[in-house]
């Protein structure tokens, strides 16, 4: 997307927010392993989401430390930002530790459909006929993929994971927008604010849903071990995802992170033994066409 007051960044700078979005999506196509390890040990994904980003913000809070004078004078858009980031990071999480990796992720793909959407009605850009033909092929590949004529007559999704999935990519798509519209705000304030707000939100859910939080102490050390490399993920994905994001436009970014698709399918296949059915293939490859398509709606 393009900030009519923002200036494209230089080549040299666009290659580096391109390899950092790369590597964001190997961060993310993988993040979901040590979250299902923790489940398999009966820790919820709610708990272990909200220790892991507790651990993030506890070293970001002292890393900060000196920046902390500043924070009244950061626009009232980061606390937007933390709270729907929130949001996205832990229904992902969630949706990844029931639901198959490769249908939610999937699901979460179609958030270039909510960006083109987003920037249509709220960034007032012109929607070009690409975006149109991207909207419908995505759309087409959602209905041939969650279409079951045996479980229902309607292409929904099927399980809580899924609608989780769903939420989280749209999620994406505004974390996306409201990051490229606060270029004002220092990738180190919007990282922070995205894993205070997944810790909030966390224990928000907790709190809602009656769970159970276990203290510190409970834990053994292979699972601490088990959190501290997830948390490991989630501050290096962050951080390189806010620079790609701030630096790109977000229906680009969008498009560059389906990488993400290639290193969970690996990694579910693997890890997980699991496999895609042929309707979640053909549906799953024109969501991926609509995303790469997509980023000819750009006008960067």
């Amino acid at each position: 997307m393009t900030n009519g007051n923002n200036k494209s960044p230089p080549a040299s700078k666009q290659y580096l927010a391109v390899l950092g979005l790369l590597l964001g999506a190997v961060c993310w196509g993988i993040i979901w392993y040590p979250y299902r390890l923790m489940a398999e040990a009966g820790i919820s994904g709610s708990v272990s989401s909200f220790y892991t980003y507790l651990i993030a913000a506890f070293f970001a809070s002292v890393y900060c430390a000196k920046h902390w004078r500043g924070i009244l004078s950061l626009s009232p858009m980061i606390l937007v930002l933390g709270a729907v980031a929130g949001w996205t990071n832990l229904a992902y999480v969630l949706a990844v530790i029931d639901g198959e990796v490769m249908r939610v992720m999937l699901l979460f793909y179609l958030s270039p459909l909510w960006t083109l959407i987003l920037a249509h009605f709220w960034l007032k850009e012109k929607t070009q006929l690409t975006g149109y033909i991207a909207i419908a092929v995505s759309l087409l590949g959602a209905f041939v993929m969650l279409y079951q004529p045996s479980v229902s007559s309607l292409p929904l999704p099927r399980n809580t994971s899924e609608w989780l999935a769903l939420s989280s990519g749209i999620g994406f798509s505004l974390t996306n927008v409201i990051t490229r519209r606060s270029a004002q705000i220092s990738i180190r304030a919007k990282s922070y604010a995205v894993w205070l707000g997944v810790l909030i939100v966390s224990l928000v859910y907790i709190a809602v849903t009656k769970t159970a939080l276990p203290a510190p102490q409970t834990f053994s050390a292979s699972q601490w071990g088990i959190m501290l490399a997830a948390t490991s993920l989630l501050v290096l994905a962050t951080l390189i995802v806010q620079y790609g994001v701030t630096k790109l436009a977000a229906t680009k970014a969008s498009v560059i992170f389906v990488f993400e698709l290639v290193v969970a399918a690996i990694a579910s296949y693997f890890l997980a033994h699991e496999t895609m059915e042929i309707n979640e293939w053909i549906g799953g490859s024109l969501i991926v066409a609509a995303s790469i398509f997509a980023a000819f709606n750009s006008n960067d």
